[in-house]
């Protein structure tokens, strides 16, 4: 015991290290040269610490300056599709990550909205890209929210869902949280409409129903689909669902390439809260890369976002159909 308390102090010395060495490079501009001489440490010790504090994302970048091309996409998406609000962000020509750029922008408009000082119920879907937007968030204090879970929090053996965001959210946001205590697909209709009926599912349903602004994922259908690598769905209901044309899915609701609701039995085992009306809500979508272009399109066809935050590639493809 003595050794490992050793080693976990040794470890976290190094993150305090790390987090004060790029402290002094990203906030109060010092060189590592200088970084070294203030710690008393080699340069080389300096630059591996810096690096440390990337790699560890004690570092969250944001770019405040727009860049004049994606808000020349920005405004073309959002003109041809009638979207409230667009936000494209640079593509990164050597990665396909789900999540970069997008997640520190859905960060960015996430703060936005809870600094906001009146009171606003605000509905949180699931997935990676989520998770890393909310990873993103700097702790706050906003007791005048309430954060909605709009898909369930359980996974398919019972165990907490790792990519559902209410509970890390809860770490970094301190406002009154509302978990979805279901699974995001149940076993039949039946059962979805018992459960939504129980006494402490029944409040947070209604609920969701009324955000004011729901920020959600945009999951592609095939051998990479989210419900599929995390067991929501087996192999051939996955097949099923590709033979009937399923392009896309948001909360677990599974739609075509037309936009259109797909009537098929899986959608009628979702237990998620309905996507809130775009009239009343802001509803974000968040999805990037090649896999996710077909889903997003039909996400927006189909009317299940009113706004968007993608990056220039998804963009153009959404402008070339």
């Amino acid at each position: 015991m003595p050794i490992r308390m050793a080693r976990r102090g040794e470890a976290q010395t190094r993150l305090d290290d790390a987090a004060r060495a790029g402290w002094l490079y990203y906030v109060a501009g010092r060189t590592q040269d200088e970084i070294a001489a203030a710690m008393s440490i080699s340069r080389q010790s300096a630059q591996r610490l810096v690096s440390l504090a990337v790699a560890e994302k004690l570092i969250k970048v944001r770019l405040d300056h727009p860049i004049a091309a994606c808000m020349e996409l920005a405004e073309a998406v959002k003109a041809k599709f009638g979207l409230r609000q667009v936000e494209i962000v640079p593509t990164d020509p050597g990665s396909d990550s789900a999540s970069v750029g997008v997640a520190e922008a859905g960060a960015a408009e996430l703060e936005r909205w809870l600094k906001q000082p009146d009171p606003l119920i605000i509905g949180m879907g699931t997935g990676r890209t989520l998770r890393a937007m909310v990873d993103q968030l700097p702790p706050m204090e906003c007791p005048q929210h309430r954060i909605v879970s709009l898909t369930g929090n359980i996974s398919p053996d019972g165990s907490a869902a790792y990519f559902n965001v209410i509970f890390s959210m809860a770490d970094a946001v301190k406002a009154p949280h509302f978990p979805m205590p279901l699974p995001v697909i149940v076993s039949s209709r039946d059962e979805r409409d018992l459960l939504h009926r129980q006494p402490l599912v029944a409040p947070t349903i209604e609920l969701g129903r009324r955000s004011d602004v729901t920020f959600v994922g945009i999951g592609e259908m095939g051998s990479n689909a989210p419900l599929l690598v995390d067991g929501f769905l087996r192999q051939d209901e996955m097949a099923d669902l590709l033979a009937a044309g399923a392009a896309g899915e948001v909360c677990g609701w599974v739609f075509g390439a037309d936009g259109k609701l797909l009537d098929h039995p899986v959608n009628e085992r979702v237990a998620s809260i309905p996507i809130p009306s775009r009239e009343t809500s802001i509803v974000i979508g968040l999805a990037r890369g090649r896999r996710k272009r077909d889903a997003i399109r039909a996400a927006t066809i189909g009317g299940y976002i009113n706004g968007l935050i993608t990056d220039e590639d998804a963009a153009r493809h959404l402008l070339a159909g």
